[in-house]
């Protein structure tokens, strides 16, 4: 049963709007149903009289979505704007197919009003299309069906001749061409099918063109679902197959070993994808012959590459952890096989002008009974790859439900991988952050200093783990840094630092989420105050069992996974002025911190030879957003100075040789430089951050 596209156009919205927010409006509804067109897919435009501001004399202005940029989102400055006289002046330049690349350096000349958005490559394809209204839209049905041996038959068949048909062809300049010939040669046609490639549709108002659009999208759904009546993919190749906590731990195993395989000179972020679409087609009898022949739609070969690895993982094997052994025995054979295909893939189909070779390592991998890893350069380009392989399933299913499916030409799809302006665009690209491609573990994490290490380190391109005990504290911490930094580059787990159980579930849960982990940030922590004679042995083993034990556990089951990784990573331990200088009635205490010093020394002996650093940073008198100074803490400290709750924050700025208070954003810092590059040569040192706390000095 197929599901019904919803009309969401909505008059009373649509009659205060302009015709740029009109366009804007309608973009905005089409990307906001992935069954239309997939993030980032897609094109929209209008042709809108506006006054030319050389000469108040009204003009046909383009408006056309931007390069890059989603319609889901887009705003207006994500739309390109360019005079249509002159965009139909450039027919006059136009030298044959073979030049056509040459044409988008002119489409700059063509820009409306000093408009610094940048035209799309799609741009001719909207500007001679003879109508007001255009979508360009890359819906799994309609792809469906332009990627079938009988594309053009089928849509004559189902659209009984209300669409246009043009054979496969890289979008471009010619491509503008084709579209403009068609439409004057058939005018009545309500849009065009793309073999192996997308859909086009118009209308002369812009709701008249989103109606159109989603109703032959929807046409196009109905009709497979009628007649698409074949077992999928040939029906399961899975007998027992394994429940999600099975399949859970296999992807933990699997993706911070592959992870640590694919790393050369950037890192990557992983995102498992374990839904019923990929479900079925992993487990499927066609899965290999399917997967090797690629995607069709350019939108999802640009993001998944030209196929994906298939790992060898027998899901219906009688004992799981045998069975993942001898999968992972078996990964540098697997990673190699596909390199060495890929790069042969480069040879067979390079130029003289091609960019040399990319990172030749798989994007895209299936693991029968498990699901889909996706690894990219950063959590969203990860997520998304997975999303366009699920629209390339989605097409597969249905293709090969009704007729055979045709992938995209290698040849085709190595000039469309390896283009000059798709490489122009890479290059134009911003250079990453410092932290790009990192995964960050914060123990803490709800806490002043965790979250402000945990924002800095956002700040820096890094994903995010926060790890607290404190439930509630967490879930608004994670749900203020997700707003602050979007979904993707934030997790949280609830995690006990002095159970051993509660910290390895914590840390299969950041495999599990983001592929494995690189920085470490041990921050738990507690603060008692007692004198000596009073101090309770619960009290001393409670400091000991989470400054101390809970350090421990933490570093021991992280490092387990660093060596896995096998790409280095560092440690970071917040530990506190008393672990150099003792305070009175705090005996516990200091003695718990001192011990986390000495901790870290230890693991930066035996990490260094693994490319695995530790440091230390010695907060003092942090009051604001610390968690500890909540409690009775506070008021302990006040005592042991003699003086009341309201005066501690003068007394220990004064008390330092700077005369400043310290801050969570001032520990942030110092965790960033020893967690980052900047601090490359630097393990087992300390930094003290405590404006000057003379007794505290390391030397």
């Amino acid at each position: 049963m197929t599901s019904t596209l919803t009309n969401l156009w909505d008059d009373a919205v649509a009659s205060r709007l302009d015709e740029p927010e009109l366009l804007q409006y309608r973009s905005n509804l089409l990307g906001s149903d992935l069954r239309i067109t997939n993030y980032g897919g897609g094109n929209t435009s209008a042709k809108i009289q506006m006054q030319d501001p050389l000469t108040s004399t009204d003009t046909t202005v383009l408006w056309v979505k931007g390069s890059g940029g989603d319609l889901g989102s887009i705003e207006l400055n994500g739309f390109s704007t360019l005079y249509m006289d002159k965009l139909q002046q450039l027919k006059s330049l136009y030298r044959g197919k073979e030049f056509e690349d040459e044409m988008v350096g002119y489409l700059p000349h063509c820009t409306f009003n000093l408009n610094a958005r940048a035209a799309s490559i799609d741009t001719p394809l909207h500007a001679y299309i003879p109508h007001r209204h255009v979508d360009h839209m890359h819906p799994d049905s309609v792809i469906a069906i332009a990627c079938t041996k009988d594309s053009q038959k089928l849509t004559e068949e189902i659209f009984e001749g209300a669409l246009g048909w043009l054979p496969w062809q890289r979008p471009g300049y010619d491509l503008g061409l084709q579209l403009e010939a068609v439409c004057n040669e058939n005018p009545n046609i309500k849009g065009v099918v793309l073999e192996g490639h997308g859909l086009f549709t118009w209308g002369d108002t812009s709701k008249d063109c989103y109606l159109n659009t989603i109703e032959v999208i929807q046409r196009a759904s109905d009709w497979l679902a009628r007649n698409n009546t074949k077992e999928a993919f040939g029906g399961s190749s899975i007998v027992l197959g394994l429940h999600q906590g099975s399949r859970e731990k296999v992807a933990e195993r699997l993706m911070p070993l592959i992870r640590g395989k694919i790393t050369q000179g950037q890192k990557k972020v992983g995102h498992l994808n374990t839904s019923e679409a990929v479900l079925q087609f992993v487990n499927s009898v066609e899965l290999k012959e399917l997967a090797a022949m690629g995607t069709s739609c350019p939108d999802h070969f640009l993001r998944t590459k030209i196929c994906p690895l298939v790992l060898d993982f027998n899901p219906d094997a009688v004992d799981l952890d045998i069975e993942i052994e001898r999968c992972i025995s078996g990964l540098d054979a697997q990673l190699e096989s596909y390199r060495e295909g890929y790069a042969a893939y480069y040879e067979r189909c390079k130029n003289p002008t091609s960019p040399a070779m990319r990172d030749p390592n798989a994007v895209v991998y299936l693991v029968p009974g498990v699901g889909m890893i996706t690894f990219a350069k950063d959590k969203p380009t990860a997520r998304i790859a997975g999303e366009f392989y699920v629209n390339a399933i989605n097409v597969m299913r249905d293709a090969s439900g009704v007729s055979a499916y045709l992938g995209l030409d290698e040849q085709e799809a190595f000039d469309i991988e390896y283009w000059l302006l798709e490489e122009a665009k890479l290059q134009r690209m911003p250079k990453p952050k410092s932290l790009a491609g990192h995964v960050a573990f914060v123990s803490g994490g709800a806490g002043g200093i965790g979250k402000a290490t945990a924002r800095r380190m956002l700040e820096e391109g890094c994903c995010v783990v926060l790890a607290d005990i404190d439930s509630e504290s967490l879930a608004v911490a994670e749900s203020e840094l997700k707003q602050e930094f979007g979904p993707d580059f934030i997790r949280s787990v609830v995690c006990d630092v002095t159970s051993e159980a509660s910290v390895s579930d914590a840390f299969n849960s950041v495999s599990r989420e983001y592929g494995g982990v690189d920085i470490i940030v041990s921050n738990a922590g507690i603060a008692s105050s007692a004198p000596l004679d009073e101090t309770s042995l619960d009290l001393w083993n409670k400091n000991i069992s989470i400054l101390t034990t809970g350090y421990f556990i933490i570093s021991r089951e992280s490092f387990k996974l660093l060596k896995a990784q096998n790409t280095g990573g560092s440690y970071v331990f917040v530990a506190s002025k008393n672990a150099l200088v003792a305070s009175p009635n705090a005996s516990a205490y200091c003695t718990a911190k001192a011990a986390e010093i000495q901790l870290a020394r230890s693991v930066a002996l035996e990490g260094a030879p693994l490319g695995i650093r530790c440091n230390v940073v010695n907060p003092d008198a942090v009051l604001r957003g610390s968690k500890i100074w909540t409690g009775k803490w506070r008021e302990e400290r006040a005592a042991a100075y003699n003086m009341g709750e309201e005066e501690l924050e003068q007394h220990y700025r004064n008390r330092s040789l700077l005369k400043l208070n310290v801050f969570p954003e001032d520990i942030a810092e110092a965790v960033y430089f020893f967690a980052s590059d900047k601090s490359a040569k630097s393990t087992g040192n300390i930094i003290n951050v405590d404006a000057g706390h003379a007794p505290s000095f390391t030397r």
